[in-house]
């Protein structure tokens, strides 16, 4: 894996955020590093998106700032110029990871099926995200597809209707890098700014992430 996706892997737990406003860049910044959570995958699902990628590489270059649902080749070259530091994307789109992987960008195309992670394989991908992680089956169905791709040491952040009372089923998987949710810092939170409720729940996430690897859950 890219060194980008190492440090989200060290922490086991990636927040997933929609944010409409990027003036709330900051504030959600801080209360994310505050929770001891330095990493947040800032989604094109609003217009605000590259703005706030770009703020917060710009004002707070100690968080791992990356992009999500990178569906198209412009957002892709949206997200580098603004400075994400890494890409997701919910499905599986060639001429992406390929352009992805040709600019040395860190890039984890969207798998859902034993033909999505052929693809994938087919272009040395190391990281998938699984999507979505709960409808599609949950860990016992990401463990089934997996197995037969084990020996090329492919891993996976499940994401998709994952919140904290469900992360140790995933983090125990050994093919499982970190899980990805929006519980940690929710539209309605952010807009409210509601930070210390962000903040305590990036702190409680990692604590639980740190434990269930250690083997206390």
């Amino acid at each position: 894996m890219s060194e980008a996706f190492e440090k989200a892997a060290a922490l086991g737990v990636v927040p997933v955020i929609a944010i409409e406003r990027a003036a709330d860049a900051v504030a959600l910044a801080d209360a994310l590093l505050e929770g001891g959570l330095p990493v947040a995958e800032i989604t094109f699902r609003t217009e605000a998106a590259a703005e706030v990628i770009a703020t917060l590489a710009d004002k707070r270059p100690e968080l791992l700032v990356g992009a999500g649902t990178v569906l198209t080749p412009e957002a892709l070259d949206a997200a580098i110029s603004a400075g994400a530091r890494f890409g997701l994307a919910p499905g599986f789109d060639a001429e992406i990871v390929e352009a992805a992987q040709g600019k040395a960008f860190a890039f984890a195309p969207g798998v859902m099926t034993p033909s999505d992670l052929s693809a994938a394989a087919r272009r040395n991908v190391k990281l998938a995200k699984f999507f979505p992680a709960t409808a599609a089956g949950g860990p016992a169905m990401l463990e089934a597809i997996s197995a037969p791709f084990a020996h090329l040491g492919m891993r996976f952040i499940p994401t998709g209707g994952i919140g904290e009372d469900s992360m140790g089923e995933w983090l125990k998987l050994k093919s499982v890098a970190a899980i990805g949710g929006t519980w940690i810092a929710r539209k309605d939170d952010i807009s409210g700014g509601r930070w210390k409720d962000i903040a305590d729940k990036a702190r409680r996430s990692v604590a639980c992430a740190r434990e269930i690897r250690e083997g206390g859950r």
